[in-house]
Order: C-alpha cells, then structure tokens, then sequence
C-alpha cells in the first residue's frame, strides 16, 4: 500500500497519507473507492460545491478506518490542522466553538486526506457584518416514513414546491444521499433562526392539514403511522444540513445533488441516483443556475401563509 502521495492543489502541495485506503469496500450493490478516490472527487467538483462551504462553520463526518468503520463527528478545528485553513469561533452554550471553514479547494482536499467524507454545513454564514445568528437558508427534509419508498418522497416534495410557489418564495430540491430530498428556500438574512424556524414550521403544518393522510408534524415516530414526516429541525441555531456534492457514507459513494423540479419525475430518481462516479456531471449542468443568489425576506411570504391558515 502506497503510504504517501504528494498533489498540487492550486498554490498549495499537500501530502495524501494511505491513498489507497478503502473507504468505501465493495459490496451491497457498490463499487470499492478509496481515499485517493475520495480526493478526486472532491478536485473535481470543488467549483460547484464551493460557493455552498464559503463562509460557513462546518461540522466533519469522519470515518478513519473507511465507513464500516467507527465514525466521529468533529466540530472543533484540531490545533494541527494547517494554518492556512480558515477558522471561525462562534458562541455556543457555555462557550465557544472554533468550526473550520472551507473557502478553497486545498482545505477540501485536505478534508478528504483526513478521511472526512461528509462535509455538513451551518446554515448562516460568518463575515464582517457578524450576522452568524440569521440564516440564509431554509431547509425541509423529506425522509420517507419507516417502510415507506421514495414515492413518499416525490409526493411530498411536489406538495411543498406548489405551496412554496403560492408563498412565492424560490427554491431549491436536492437529493440528499441518503434516503430522501431536501427542499431548500435561499434567504435574504433578514430574519434570525426562531423567526426562520417558525415560519418552517406553520408551512408544514399547513401542508400537514392539507394532506392528512400523506404528511405529519408528528415529532415522535410512534404518531406518525406511515405518514411522511416534515421535518424543519435543522433550521436552528449550530444545526447543520449536509452540503451539495457532499459524499455520504453509504455503500457505493453516493452523493448529495442539487436537481431540477423537472428532474422529480425521472423512473429511477431516488436519494442515492448520484455517486462520486457521476455526480460532476449533475454540477456542469448547473440546475440551481442562479437560484441561491436570490435570496428572499420572509415578510411578504409570511401575510401570505397567514392569510392561507
């Protein structure tokens, strides 16, 4: 086993240690990838997944000894991670949290090296004007119940869009990876976490009395029968959503990746339809084109909603 290998990434040489790692061992309908290939992938889409890390405080899915093996979740910035990788402290209860920040494509790279394979990110952004508790993001997470297939999915993806488009508020669909879709509304920093959350929240309990028997609000599963849960939890403080292009830990390498509304009624979408083996392709055709440039305030969407209820 090759035990290191030098690449240049931009003007910075790093050091990829066990290249030849298997993260991701064949099996389970996957294919083998290593770490080496863990970092090609993320060369080669760190201009798509880019303008979705600047700025933003991260937290790190590692997974050392590949995804059978133990995984961690990493928040603080290690004391030996390179000083040319940005960082940033943030309150937390307590104290502080120093998150790093990914504003190239060396520390994406350099992530990679340390076996983090799912990069999860704030949904607020850190800069001069110091406005880390007013999110610019709004996300709806649409798992299928237990038991239930992506059709659930599809379903309630489509209910949200329609009500979204009555609020005329933009957004954008995602395939997560993993098991189901996030809805994704770009915002304009107007507005701090509790306003965002609540305003979440009175969307998908109106999409939950529209469609009883398709979608709950249900917080615990054992309410929830084999409806969809709309869940709008990550739309809080140092709650974090996975990033676009990330990788997931899963069998085969998929990847999450922002897609079309047309693309919500392709025969095989599902959560894992791209993997690190594909997934650049879904970047060069760019199907968010401007979209999260265009953030919205919630005001006008908000007398709407209420006028609805």
């Amino acid at each position: 086993m090759t035990s290191t290998e030098t690449v240049r990434v931009g003007r910075r040489t790093l050091d990829i240690h066990r290249p030849d790692k298997v993260l991701f061992p064949a099996g389970g309908g996957g294919k083998e990838y290593t770490k080496r290939d863990l970092v090609a992938y993320y060369r080669a889409v760190a201009r798509f997944m880019l303008p979705h890390l600047r700025g933003r405080p991260l937290m790190l899915e590692r997974h050392p000894d590949g995804i059978e093996g133990p995984r961690f979740m990493q928040k603080n910035t290690p004391d030996h991670y390179p000083d040319w990788i940005e960082r940033v402290e943030v309150p937390k209860e307590g104290g502080t949290v120093v998150h790093t920040v990914c504003e190239d494509t060396a520390t994406l790279v350099y992530l990679a090296d340390q076996a983090c394979i799912t990069l999860h990110r704030w949904l607020s952004r850190t800069d001069r004007t110091d406005r880390i508790d007013r999110p610019d993001r709004l996300v709806f997470d649409l798992d299928p119940a237990d038991g239930g297939d992506f059709i659930s999915v599809r379903q309630a993806a489509r209910f949200t869009g329609e009500l979204l488009d009555e609020l005329k508020l933009p957004a954008g669909l995602m395939t997560t990876g993993s098991r189901g879709l996030h809805v994704i509304v770009p915002l304009t920093r107007r507005h701090d976490f509790d306003e965002v959350r609540d305003f979440a929240t009175d969307v998908a309990n109106t999409l939950a009395d529209a469609h009883p028997d398709d979608l709950t609000t249900e917080a615990r599963k054992k309410d929830r029968g084999d409806r969809l849960y709309l869940d709008v939890q990550r739309n809080a403080y140092a709650q974090t959503a996975v990033v676009p292009f990330a990788v997931r830990a899963k069998p085969g390498a998929p990847v999450a990746v922002p897609i079309s509304w047309s693309q919500l009624d392709a025969p095989h979408l599902d959560a894992r339809r791209w993997t690190i083996a594909d997934a650049a392709e879904q970047g060069r055709a760019n199907p968010w084109e401007g979209l999260m440039q265009r953030g919205r305030s919630l005001s006008p969407a908000r007398r709407l909603l209420d006028s609805l209820r």
